[in-house]
């Protein structure tokens, strides 16, 4: 068994509510390497639009399609 094939039966038994608990987890961590590391905020305003593009394109185009 292949690691996506494991990661999907797993996510297939996780609720709505494991998920917005994952998001809040992430976000958590961001703010976090954003407080101790400094550098990671002083970049442009448009690489993280990119970013943001970039990690939502597929996921976006699966939901639209």
């Amino acid at each position: 068994m292949g690691l996506m094939k494991w990661a999907e039966e797993k996510l297939k038994k996780m609720t709505i509510c494991d998920i917005k608990l994952i998001k809040l987890g992430v976000a958590a961590f961001t703010l976090f390497l954003a407080k101790v590391w400094p550098p990671l905020l002083s970049l442009e305003w448009y690489w993280y639009l990119i970013v943001f593009v970039l990690a939502y394109a597929k996921p976006m185009y699966k939901v639209l399609t």
